[in-house]
């Protein structure tokens, strides 16, 4: 069912290495402050990047894999979006200096990538040999949609969460940040930093969420090297996204139910499949289209806000 020889797989992994060598060792080795303009133009690289890619796909393994590859990388970036609403909450309630959360996201990200790799790998396993499960999947992510704007939103509650505990039993946590460290030797103990902590929660946050998005990709196909790089072109460029879109998140009030539209289409579309087959042009016009619509709804309440003197919603 895949169509990358091993290969492509071999160079499309050196690349990204390359790239994430560059982006640490070269651009960001010191800590510092992530301006605006920094985020905005490594966002542009990533999706120049993915878009360049895409072509290179349509070019070489022909326009169906590429319009699979586009509608992937579009859904699972617009769902990498609820990615940025947690960080925002978790870095405000650890208290993470700006300057550190960069590091946080880079090595945060970067085990995203194993463990979406391995969640890729075992759903295709598991589709391919038991076709029956993808109705699991569909009705799972309906489910998912429909709890996303009905259930209230509880926010994050870290010192409740079991993991966290069990890591600070374990392991003596200092008192404040060290710098940019995730260890440190205090009195001739080794210490893990806040940071550490904060990192943990940042691979778990991402577990919980591939559990959404990892299935919402196989509607689209169950190739897994275009679902593999299309997930990973998404989560690369979420660390400047969320540098970009961390101040304004609270004014995208409608941008939530987009996302709980996205995964309900794709859920159908995942029933439907033995019944009606909906092309991947179609789904990509669908998605991009509910989100079109969620982001300009969010603006222009915004816009009414302003002028009708109100302020943001508050969160």
């Amino acid at each position: 069912m895949g169509t990358a020889s091993l290969t492509t797989w071999i160079c499309f992994n050196l690349f990204i290495l390359a790239m994430l060598a560059l982006d640490l060792g070269v651009f960001h080795w010191r800590a510092h402050v992530v301006s605006l303009r920094e985020a905005a133009t490594w966002t542009a690289v990533w999706i120049a990047l993915a878009l360049l890619f895409a072509g290179g796909i349509w070019h070489f393994l022909g326009p169906q894999k590429g319009m699979e590859f586009l509608t992937g990388y579009l859904i699972e970036k617009s769902l990498s979006v609820d990615n940025i609403f947690v960080f925002v909450v978790l870095f405000g309630y650890f208290a993470v200096p700006r300057a550190y959360q960069h590091r946080v996201l880079f090595w945060g990200i970067l085990g995203a990538l194993v463990l979406r790799a391995a969640f890729i790998f075992a759903g295709t396993a598991l589709l391919t040999r038991f076709h029956w499960v993808i109705y699991l999947f569909g009705a799972f992510l309906v489910v998912t949609g429909v709890k996303m704007v009905l259930a209230p939103d509880r926010g994050l509650e870290p010192e409740k969460n079991p993991v966290l505990r069990l890591l600070r039993r374990l392991m003596p946590v200092s008192q404040g940040y060290h710098g940019q460290r995730f260890f440190v030797r205090e009195g001739g103990r080794r210490l893990a930093t806040p940071l550490l902590l904060v990192l943990v929660f940042v691979e778990l946050c991402d577990l919980l969420f591939a559990v959404d998005s990892i299935p919402a990709i196989f509607a689209v196909t169950l190739d897994p090297f275009i679902v593999y790089t299309s997930n990973v072109f998404a989560i690369l460029g979420l660390r400047a996204l969320y540098f970009v879109l961390a101040g304004v998140m609270q004014e995208c009030e409608y941008l939530k139910p987009g996302l709980a539209a996205v995964l309900v289409f794709v859920g159908v579309k995942m029933l439907v499949a033995d019944l009606y087959k909906i092309s991947a042009a179609v789904s990509l016009g669908v998605v991009a289209g509910i989100l079109a619509v969620a982001v300009a709804a969010s603006l222009v309440r915004v816009r009414y806000r302003k002028r009708s003197g109100d302020g943001p919603p508050t969160s």
